[in-house]
């Protein structure tokens, strides 16, 4: 015979074989363990939602310097002057000026 099945009838024998007040107390601890795992197993849910919230708006984020940063890099093929690119995109001064010597 199959041993977790062996065990599983020898479990439940055992459990028949105890009083009421007994069986009372094993269902209320099944169910308090049964009810924690519910709880983190939700919290994990919740916290993978989180991270990946998180992580789009990151992406979004990066996204939208790396289209401020492509156009200044045009912005200066074209010669237009820093502080134009300042104001038009919001990068700093600094960040342009790194732009403008990897073109």
């Amino acid at each position: 015979m199959n041993e977790p099945m062996l065990k599983k009838a020898m479990d439940t024998l055992e459990f028949l074989s105890q009083d009421a007040a007994a069986r009372m107390a094993y269902n209320a601890r099944m169910k308090a363990l049964s009810d924690e795992k519910s709880r983190i197993e939700g919290a994990l849910e919740e916290g993978i939602a989180k991270g990946i919230e998180k992580g789009i708006e990151q992406g979004i984020e990066q996204g939208i310097v790396q289209g401020k940063k492509e156009t200044a890099i045009k912005l200066l093929a074209l010669g237009v002057d820093i502080r134009t690119i300042v104001e038009a995109t919001g990068l700093s001064v600094e960040l342009i000026k790194a732009l403008s010597s990897v073109q």
